[in-house]
Order: structure tokens, then C-alpha cells, then sequence
């Protein structure tokens, strides 16, 4: 049993210590025209990683929100916000701010 363990692990464990996702640190910026970027274009099956600063107060995104992901995060101005968003699949993901007034999408083709 013991040799049937070790050799599965050794199999398997190996196999996923192979695999390689790639990862995309996007920036995005609030400023008083809303996000900026507000269009960004992924390839399905990358780990995507927001990097969000509000940059002005003049604006009422003081949170992000991505529905698909249930994301609801404060931005606090000039401090970085980490949104890690996982694997994208092909498709369309909207981010607004948390009156969903403010938005963008990030496209997944």
C-alpha cells in the first residue's frame, strides 16, 4: 500500500509540480474620469491579478466590485489594492465601483 502511495504522488505530484499558469499583474488607476484603464484584454486561462489606486478624490469609486468574482473591496486613495481574480475563462467581466455607477470589463479571447 505504502509503494502504491509513493508511486501515485511521485505521478501526480509531479504532473501539477509541471504546471505553469501564467499570471497578469494589471494596473488600473481611479482617477475622475473613472477606472483606467476601463477595457482590459486577457487570454482565457490566465491568472489575473488587479492592482487598483484611487488617485483622486473627486470620484465616487471608493470600492471596486466584481459581481462574477463576489469582489467587493474598499480603495482607499493613493494606497495600492491587491484584487487577485484567479483563472479568467473566455468571456466578459465587468468591475464598477460599489454604486455601479463607474465601470469597465476585462475581455477574456
Amino acid at each position: 500500500m505504502k509503494q502504491f502511495l509513493l508511486a501515485t504522488f511521485l505521478t501526480f505530484g509531479l504532473q501539477f509540480a509541471g504546471a505553469k499558469e501564467d499570471l497578469q499583474n494589471i494596473s488600473l488607476k481611479v482617477t475622475d474620469k473613472g477606472f483606467e484603464p476601463s477595457e482590459i484584454k486577457v487570454k482565457p486561462g490566465t491568472h489575473v491579478v488587479l492592482k487598483v489606486t484611487r488617485i483622486t478624490d473627486d470620484t465616487c469609486a471608493t470600492q471596486i466590485q466584481i459581481k462574477e468574482k463576489k469582489i467587493k473591496m474598499k480603495l482607499d486613495k493613493d494606497i495600492e489594492a491587491t484584487v487577485d481574480l484567479g483563472i479568467i475563462k473566455k468571456g466578459d467581466i465587468r468591475f464598477a465601483c460599489g454604486m455601479d455607477m463607474i465601470s469597465g470589463h476585462i475581455v477574456a479571447e
